[in-house]
């Protein structure tokens, strides 16, 4: 999603789905052993910090608009063009 300048290419809003770390929350034990399964088959995967995420989408002129949480532990996470 954030590869390249993606915010020159949209028009409204970018959404993302899946597995986040959060600061300041505990990971649920499926979100961690999916991330050692990842890690495992590559170092550099792995769950990312949705606030790492969100600093990287400034730079690419998006901000987070919102967060909604959803079944499984998952997140979906709205930017919207600043």
């Amino acid at each position: 999603m954030l590869n390249g300048n993606p915010g020159s290419h949209l028009s409204g809003n970018q959404q993302l789905y899946g597995p986040y770390r959060r600061e300041g929350h505990a990971i649920e034990p499926g979100n961690a052993a999916f991330d050692e399964d990842l890690k495992r088959r590559n170092p550099g995967w792995g769950l990312r910090c949705l606030e790492d995420v969100a600093k990287v989408a400034v730079g690419h002129g998006l901000a987070l608009d919102r967060v909604v949480e959803m079944p499984a532990n998952n997140l979906t996470v709205v930017f919207r063009r600043c």
